[in-house]
């Protein structure tokens, strides 16, 4: 007998004084083809502003929980990965206060989990553009048209996605109980740099999943979810730019020499040659730009990526971070 609710969804959603952006999220659970379904809100603001928000939907499947104390948006996104399982779930989302999912999103998802054999998909987002204004709209461009194609990936060709890009996007993460990545990050850090470092915690096979199930907010110029740290914003971008570089290194390191010698022009990333070529610039990672950037790009690239070096910082817990899922790679995670 198992020890969970076979097809329940844990929905988790992080929200901070957003309660229409948060009404449509969980609005759009309730419109979920795939009736079988929890949420737990997780609010972060101590005025309680999401609790009006779920008890005014009368829904007894969505749950309200104000953090005390607070978390900000980084450790209240993360916590949300936590492998804990209250409901006994058999599956798992995060959807954020200003993010949506489309009817059929967790029916889809599990389908294909099971048709493909995989524990973790990564879903497709189309992008809401100028999110929270009079003049928002929902594209038909999705989150990873540029760089992943259809299919799944072994654990080391998905890492190499941060050579491509970001890779995980966490509102298209859906995952089962089984999964062996523990994508809980639990390192002080930014909202942005956590999902560079959920891609370098995938252990296992993934699939991504093209077609888009869930809308991502663009709202960069509103939300404060890299803004919680003490340092600046200069200090903070020099210090996520480190910090991805290092991750970037690392990535390469690991890779096989089928792998490196394949990565400039694998089909199965969406992303053009030149920007694969750009971020092996900044990382430091030379030997593949020839025949792809002009020398003098080549140069500029790694005076940006000498700069990164010389300027970021990296702390001791990133070491130890990295170290911890370098020591789950080709294991299962176990």
């Amino acid at each position: 007998m198992s020890d969970f609710h076979p097809g329940l969804v844990h929905i988790r959603t992080p929200t901070f004084r957003r309660p229409a952006a948060l009404r449509r999220a969980l609005q759009s659970m309730i419109d979920q083809s795939w009736p079988h379904w929890v949420c737990d809100v997780y609010d972060d603001d101590a005025e309680e502003s999401g609790r009006a928000v779920v008890e005014s939907l009368g829904d007894t499947r969505i749950r309200y929980t104000g953090n005390r104390p607070q978390l900000f948006a980084s450790r209240n996104i993360d916590q949300c990965f936590s492998a804990s399982n209250p409901h006994r779930a058999e599956y798992f989302c995060v959807v954020e206060d200003d993010n949506f999912i489309l009817p059929d999103f967790c029916a889809a998802n599990i389908a294909l989990a099971q048709e493909q054999g995989v524990e973790i998909v990564l879903r497709n987002q189309l992008i809401e553009q100028s999110s929270g204004t009079p003049e928002a709209h929902v594209g038909a461009t999705g989150v990873l048209d540029d760089l992943f194609t259809e299919g799944r990936y072994s654990a080391s060709d998905f890492r190499l996605s941060l050579l491509a890009g970001i890779g995980v996007s966490n509102g298209g993460l859906f995952w089962s109980v089984r999964a062996a990545s523990p994508l809980e990050i639990q390192y002080p850090c930014t909202a942005t740099l956590q999902e560079y470092l959920r891609t370098y915690s995938i252990v296992e096979p993934i699939y991504v999943a093209l077609t888009p199930l869930a809308v991502w907010a663009e709202n960069a110029e509103q939300t404060t979810r890299n803004a919680e740290l003490a340092s600046g914003y200069l200090r903070r971008e020099l210090d996520l730019k480190r910090a991805v570089q290092d991750l970037r290194r690392k990535v390469w390191m690991r890779a096989s020499p089928e792998q490196r010698a394949r990565f400039m022009t694998d089909p199965r990333f969406a992303a053009p040659v030149s920007t694969r070529a750009i971020h092996l610039g900044k990382a430091l990672i030379g030997q593949r730009l020839s025949g792809h950037v002009s020398t003098i790009e080549a140069a500029r690239l790694r005076l940006r990526g000498l700069m990164i070096r010389s300027l970021g910082r990296v702390t001791p817990e990133f070491r130890s971070f990295v170290l911890s899922r370098d020591g789950l790679a080709g294991t299962g995670g176990r």
